[in-house]
């Protein structure tokens, strides 16, 4: 685009950090080129030469456009929210579910397998779930009386009663 092509209050594309977006051409800077306002964000840019421009925008159908993709990308969102079902358990909830129903202290390898046994919990893909839940039980075990498990023997755990 050419500098005698801009007009102040006009809307143009323009490359903003590399993305292109809508500015409107305020005034003319002293230094040179324009300030703008990036519709956008609504924060003021400055426009240095007429090269960043890529053209005009905003006519009145292009302006009823975006917006129409906006709405349908949030109403996407909310169905895809809304029919993500049950939530899954983390990982030391399910180990308290296990110990629970075992009644027993237990270490946590044998947490993990009871775990995936009964569908509560799978790893995600770790190579080592047990060391990952032993650093959180102990971790829960340093809150003293507010912790959810008790350690019965070295390596072995149960819940509190």
């Amino acid at each position: 685009m050419k500098k005698a092509d801009v007009k102040i209050g006009s809307e143009y594309y323009a490359t903003v950090t590399n993305k292109k977006v809508v500015v409107r051409i305020d005034a003319e800077n002293a230094s040179g080129g324009w300030d703008a306002t990036n519709l956008s964000t609504n924060k003021r840019v400055r426009i240095k030469t007429a090269g960043r421009l890529q053209g005009p925008a905003r006519t009145a159908q292009s302006t009823a456009e975006p917006a129409t993709r906006a709405k349908k990308r949030v109403t996407k969102k909310k169905s895809e929210a809304s029919t993500g079902g049950e939530k899954k358990l983390s990982c030391v909830k399910a180990a308290l579910q296990v110990l629970e129903s075992a009644g027993e202290p237990m270490n946590t390898q044998e947490m993990i397998a009871a775990m995936v046994d009964q569908n509560l919990w799978e790893s995600p893909g770790g190579k080592t779930p047990h060391a990952t839940l032993y650093s959180a039980i102990l971790r829960d075990l340093a809150k003293g009386d507010g912790s959810r498990f008790v350690k019965t023997e070295r390596g072995r755990f149960t819940v509190r009663a």
